[in-house]
Formats: structure tokens, sequence, C-alpha cells
């Protein structure tokens, strides 16, 4: 296989299997995957040359015996994935390989040209331009903001070529693929209110103004928490759902807000919950006397925080389910094909995958048994003594 990547590429040592990686010659213009097998192709070619003459029948009658292949079908074509940032620990550690090792999987013979937008919605701007101007058959976009998203969608579809909302919702794209984003914020919200079981004030950090799944994460732990005896004593919509705004937001919280009063602490995702237990343990909370703080993703961090017992829960939201179904789609499309098992969302036609809820109680059986994180991985030599009392070994 011949890939050429950015200076992330280590990102992909979670993986079983290791490509070999080469820088793009302009990283700006997008960086191209080229499936396995070219090399040996290209002897194969010449060697059916050779023998054309003497044969000429040979191959179609080949070509002919069981329906095709992916590579008849789907050869050639070339798939734009653009990831809108790479902080978040899970876009080029597990979508970006698993996405690119089920094409390759489906097509032998497809590209994937990737794109990320490193938090930039100009420069993701750019790169749609980018892929249009390539010619690309699918585009599989994740935006930085998924409202002003909808013109890169329109650009797209007026060049003919479809467009995959990815994670998050983009008025207009031909598909959309993400996880029920209301009920992630219904399932960290219960979880808030078990876990303090009673009246209480909390902290709420959610996630960007500009990212649509933000609102729906937020709206579905509003559902849950203003139904209960929490009381809101603050809230932040945290621009680019950046740990260091949250621990900064936190902190300037605690100046006016006794520490020890805090019930428990609502954070969209894993990376916010980092920043709020920085924040908390700083003001000094001792580690074993925190209050139960939130959490989404599933980050190999946060599931060490949540077996030493510092933090209480995340929402763990099965990334291969969602990359590969992308790249499923993406294959579908390029063979002209219906994708199958949608929904309806907001009149986009839609795969929507259901969250699960990982806390100290089920990691077990949640991400290790899927082989999300080994046990290896988490119980580095911090953490041995809390994976022993959690009976991971």
């Amino acid at each position: 296989m011949y890939l050429s990547l950015d200076d992330n590429a280590q990102a992909f040592d979670t993986l079983p299997s290791r490509p070999i990686y080469r820088r793009a010659k302009n990283p700006k213009e997008g960086f191209t995957v080229h499936q396995p097998n070219r090399r040996a192709a290209v002897f194969a070619v010449l060697a059916l040359a050779a023998g054309a003459l003497a044969a000429c029948g040979a191959n179609e009658d080949d070509n002919d015996n069981g329906g095709g292949s992916d590579e008849t079908a789907s050869g050639g074509a070339s798939i734009a994935l653009l990831l809108p940032e790479a902080a978040t620990a899970r876009y080029e550690a597990f979508d970006r390989p698993l996405f690119e090792a089920k094409v390759a999987e489906l097509c032998a013979d497809c590209e994937v040209v990737y794109f990320n937008a490193d938090q930039d919605e100009a420069q993701q701007a750019e790169q749609v331009d980018s892929a249009i101007s390539q010619n690309v058959d699918v585009m599989v976009l994740d935006p930085v903001n998924g409202v002003a998203a909808a013109s890169l969608v329109a650009d797209a579809q007026a060049a003919d070529i479809p467009v995959i909302a990815y994670d998050r919702f983009i008025e207009g794209a031909d598909y959309y693929t993400s996880f029920d984003n209301e009920r992630v914020g219904e399932l960290q919200g219960q979880a808030l209110v078990d876990a303090v079981g009673a009246a209480g004030d909390i902290l709420m950090l959610n996630g960007s103004p500009d990212d649509p799944n933000a609102a729906q994460f937020k709206s579905g732990a509003h559902s849950i928490i203003d139904a209960s005896d929490l009381t809101v004593v603050g809230e932040y919509d945290n621009p680019d759902w950046s740990p260091d705004n949250a621990q900064s937001w936190t902190t300037d919280q605690l100046n006016t807000i006794d520490p020890a009063s805090l019930a428990g602490v609502y954070a969209a995702n894993d990376g916010q919950a980092g920043g709020v237990i920085a924040a908390l343990t700083g003001a000094g909370i001792a580690a074993d006397a925190l209050p139960p703080v939130t959490g989404q993703d599933a980050e190999l961090a946060a599931i060490q925080r949540i077996v030493a017992g510092e933090q209480y829960m995340t929402v763990y939201k099965p990334i291969p389910v969602e990359a590969e179904g992308a790249a499923e789609a993406a294959i579908s499309i390029v063979n002209g094909e219906e994708v199958a098992d949608t929904v309806d969302f907001q009149g986009v036609p839609s795969l929507i995958h259901d969250p699960i809820v990982v806390t100290a109680d089920n990691v077990a059986d949640t991400v290790v048994a899927d082989e999300f994180w080994s046990v290896d991985e988490i119980c580095t030599a911090d953490y041995a003594d809390a994976c022993a009392a959690a009976g991971l070994s």
C-alpha cells in the first residue's frame, strides 16, 4: 500500500495493520491514498498485454465469470474525505484510517483524497474547491461549520459531486451519517442526574455554537437536567470545543462558586471533561473527591480517568460503524447504487447509529471488548492499581 500523509501519521499506530507512509509533495492540496497492489497491477497488465495476441479472448472470459468484482464496478474512482480538525483524537486515530481501510477492502483500485481543516473554516472551503478541481467522484465532508457548509455542498453538487455529510449534519447533503446526537445528550444528562442522586448545583459546558451536533447534545441534556432537581449555576458554549477554554472558564466560575458545593459538571465531550477536572483539582479538590463529570468520545485519557474514578462517564460512539458505513455508502454511490438502510433526518437520507454509555463498570464490556482500546493501552503504570481494582487485566 502507498500512502502519503502528514506528520500525524503516528496516530495509525493504534491499528493492527500498519501501512507504509510517505509525505505528500504538496500537503496543501490534500493527501492521496493509493490502495494496495498498484505495482502488482502494473506488472499484471504488462503480462496480459504480452499474451494478448495469442489469447485475446481469454480476458473476456475471465471478466465474465461470477458477476464482476469491486474493481470492475468502481475501479479508478476517487473519494474525498474532509475532516474538520485533528485536536480531537478520534479523527486521525480512528475515523480516517478506518474509512481508508474500508474503501481499500471494497475497491482495490479506488483512491481516497484526504484533507484536514485544522478547525479553519476558510481552509476547509479551499479544500472543498481543491477536491472539486480534482474531479472526485464522491465527497465525504465533516464540516467545521455545519450551517455554513451548506454552500460547500451546493458547490460540489453543481459539479455533479454527491456529498455525504459525515458526523455533523449539513442541510442539502445527499446523505448524512452520524449517531443519534440528541440521544447522546440525554444519556449524558441522565447519567449525571443518577450519579448526583439528589438536588444540587452543576456547571454545563456545551460544544461549539457553530457545530450542529453540539446543539443536539445540549438539547438532549437539557431535556433531562431541566426536569430534575439539579440547578445549572453556570453554562458555557465552548468555541472549537477547546479543552483549554473549558479549564479557563471553569476556573473563572470557581472564583465565585465554592468548588466543594458543586454536585456535578456536564461536559459535552472528553476534551472538555479533562479541562474541567484540571480546573477542579487546581482549585484544591482531591482527585478522589471530584464530583461526577460527564464526557463523550471514549478518548483514551477519558477511559483512564474513568478507571481511576476522576471522570464519571463517557459516551462511546463505535467509530468503526460510522466510518466504515460512510465508506460503504461512498462505494455504493460510485457504483450507481442506492445507499441501503437509510432513514429520513431533516429531509436527508441518513444512517443513524446508537451511542453507548461507558462507566467504570462496563469498560471491559465496551471499549475493550470492541478492541477500541486495549487493556495494555489503558492500564499504563500510572493506572495499574486502578485497573486492578476495576478488574481490567
